[in-house]
């Protein structure tokens, strides 16, 4: 949403830099603290979230007055996508998490994509162009919006977890509609391709100079473009990649206080076209956002954006070193401050990734709801084995050759894409907000059922509890209480 990214950076013992930003401006503060966590929702990112807005005809109005399906797109929204590394985190794990924030009436399914040999000089189809393939890609789980060919947020079997972020800035224009790759394409593209996070920031990277970013964001007969931002981790660390048109910036978690790498031609670029002169800090989010202001910490001794509160959850959540799975969802779950969205544009889907040490044996897991507003959504963990599976209830209907997002021109008409489990979740919803008493016990059973699977995972990743009896039944978990949640939906 905005220009702007949330960054916090918190080291022993004494103090991290936090870059926050409110409608595209960023303001650097050191504040002493005592962990290493990251919050991403892209510098670049247009926000208004003081006071999150739906459009009316009357100007906007709060997000707490959001009602109407209606929709405009010039006021768009940006994702929640967190990391918290060690020492913050039990058991010396990296732990990852976002909301995916799309249109209110998109859906969004889980897949999996299996490892595969590809022969030499084939080519891929994405969402809107085809580009070469590579001889192998490795086994991926995403989290997607199901018309189009890339995921909004995803693993690989190797543990790199990657989440993207929309964002607007000084190169948005007409250019933007030309299709091309879309950020969710190259997403899908680097956990398919790389063995770790270094090596996604290079595809990543790589893709943005090549092929560039391009084509409309929704399923709708509408003009929706962005830019992207990638927050990309692994089992050992993290990276943000933030793209402006063709070009991009690179920081690694770690360091996290200057830019580490940018494109070879940015900054010929942003002088070129007035952005800034030599003279001056190369300030990325100042410099490529499309509306750069200072912005204050708080309003009414409350933080006055989704950026700030997320902070302030990590900090309050990571004290003691002890963030856990289970803290990583509450964020997500957070109402208030609107990491939890809902209106025009709502959190459509959420993964949580625990990622252990590389020394040890115990495997990442995965986890994801696969249906929208984690508040009232199962987290179903997913590890990768070689029996993996998913099965069927996750994933939308397809329709060839005939499906409105391939016919020229695109959007024409409307399909049905609700999978199985996101229409017995809709019959879910109505009876909570009919308040419901069957919805409310359903509520209940259903996050017992999640505390005692979380509990597993938990487990599962303790040094020395993780031999085959364990991978045989984290094989099938995820479509095993997809149908244990189906069931109870049917109660309703």
């Amino acid at each position: 949403m905005s220009l702007v990214r949330l960054l916090t950076v918190i080291r022993r013992p004494v103090c991290y830099n936090l870059l926050f930003a409110h409608r595209n401006n960023v303001t650097k503060l050191t504040i002493t603290g005592p962990t290493p966590l990251y919050y991403n929702r892209g510098s670049l990112s247009e926000q208004h979230d003081h006071i999150l807005a739906r459009y009316t005809k009357d100007g906007y109005s709060p997000l707490t007055s959001m009602s109407s399906r209606s929709l405009v797109v010039d006021r768009p929204r940006s994702c929640d996508t967190f990391v918290v590394l060690p020492p913050a985190t039990a058991n010396g794990c990296i732990i990852f998490g976002k909301n995916s924030d799309r249109l209110e009436d998109e859906i969004q399914e889980v897949v999996y994509i299996p490892a595969e040999d590809h022969e030499l000089g084939t080519n891929v189809q994405c969402t809107y162009i085809e580009i070469p393939q590579v001889t192998h890609t490795n086994a991926v789980i995403l989290s997607k919006p199901s018309w189009m060919w890339g995921g909004e947020m995803g693993a690989n079997e190797h543990g790199v977890c990657i989440g993207n972020e929309a964002v607007w800035t000084k190169l948005n224009g007409p250019e933007d509609a030309k299709e091309k790759l879309l950020g969710m394409d190259m997403l899908r593209l680097a956990l398919e391709r790389a063995h770790t996070a270094e090596l996604a920031i290079q595809v990543l990277s790589g893709m943005i100079s090549m092929y560039g970013q391009g084509g409309n964001c929704a399923e709708k007969n509408i003009d929706f473009t962005y830019h992207n931002s990638f927050l990309v981790v692994d089992r050992k660390e993290a990276y943000v990649l933030e793209s402006v048109g063709n070009h991009w910036a690179v920081e690694h978690i770690e360091c996290m206080t200057n830019i580490d790498k940018i494109s070879h031609n940015l900054k010929d670029v942003a002088q070129e076209k007035g952005w800034w002169s030599p003279d001056k800090e190369f300030d990325f989010a100042k410099v490529c956002s499309s509306n750069f202001e200072e912005t204050e910490l708080k309003v009414n001794n409350k933080p006055c954006s989704r950026q700030l509160w997320g902070t302030q959850l990590l900090q309050q959540l990571s004290e003691g070193g002890n963030f856990k799975v289970q803290d990583m969802m509450n964020i997500l779950r957070h109402s208030e401050s609107g990491i939890c969205m809902t209106g025009s544009f709502v959190s459509a889907g959420s993964q949580v990734s625990v990622l252990p040490p590389k020394s040890s044996a115990a495997p990442c897991v995965h986890l994801f709801t696969a249906t929208p507003d984690p508040s009232r959504s199962l987290f179903k963990p997913f590890v990768f084995t070689e029996n993996a599976s998913l099965g069927d209830k996750t994933i939308s209907p397809t329709f060839g050759e005939k499906d409105p997002a391939k016919i020229i021109p695109r959007f024409q008409s409307e399909v049905d894409r609700r999978h199985p489990l996101w229409q017995a979740h809709e019959n879910f919803l109505h009876l909570l907000e009919k308040k419901d008493p069957t919805g409310e016990m359903l509520s209940s059973q259903i996050r017992e059922m999640e505390e005692h699977a979380v509990n597993d995972v938990e487990d599962v990743i303790k040094e020395g509890n993780f031999d085959k009896k364990s991978v045989d039944k984290l094989s099938h978990m995820f479509k095993h209480m997809v149908d244990l949640e189906m069931n109870f939906y049917k109660m309703t």
